[in-house]
């Protein structure tokens, strides 16, 4: 058996260590419950976009993540799957109802109307597979009511959702589907 593993997602930018490596953080672990749950997709191209976003437009830096390829766009029964959604929104409430969330942030992404296909959320194009990121996007537009409705049982529930959109230079714009 192979006694050494990688640590990280990048093997080729992280350096072989072995199991007994260990790193300790400097910050200690905080009990304090965040209250915010932010789902969004797993696209790890956006992730400094998000974070950026998330702390210095929202004022948000601590939160509970739940990020799933499709982000808020996999909670429902959209395009060819229904068995999926129905797990996940069960993973979500269980979170919610653990956590005791009073914050939800829906973060689907893609590329602009006019952006790279390249930029479409990829759990949309395999659903969608014949849309443009116009359709995609109005695709995720016609999904807020939806996500509104299944979320809106929890009294006090603040919900924001947005959209990351990736223009045609590679800036990143986040919109508020909830005001368009």
């Amino acid at each position: 058996m192979n006694q050494q593993s990688y640590f990280g997602t990048d093997k080729a930018s992280t350096p072989e260590r072995t199991l007994a490596t260990a790193y300790t953080a400097p910050k200690p672990w905080s009990s304090a419950r965040p209250h915010t749950l932010v789902v969004a997709c797993s696209d790890g191209r956006l992730q400094e976009n998000v974070d950026e976003f998330l702390a210095n437009h929202l004022g948000t830096i601590h939160y509970d993540r739940m990020y799933i390829p499709g982000g808020p766009g996999a909670l429902i029964g959209n395009g060819v799957e229904f068995a999926r959604p129905e797990q996940l929104r069960k993973e979500c409430t269980f979170l919610m109802e653990a956590h005791q969330i009073e914050q939800l942030i829906l973060l689907f992404h893609g590329a602009s109307d006019d952006g790279l296909e390249a930029a479409c959320c990829a759990d949309y194009k395999r659903k969608f597979p014949h849309h443009n990121p116009a359709q995609i996007n109005a695709q995720q537009e016609a999904d807020v009511p939806e996500l509104l409705r299944l979320f809106s049982w929890p009294h006090g529930l603040r919900i924001h959702i947005y959209r990351a959109e990736v223009l045609p230079d590679g800036s990143v714009r986040f919109v508020d589907l909830q005001q368009s």
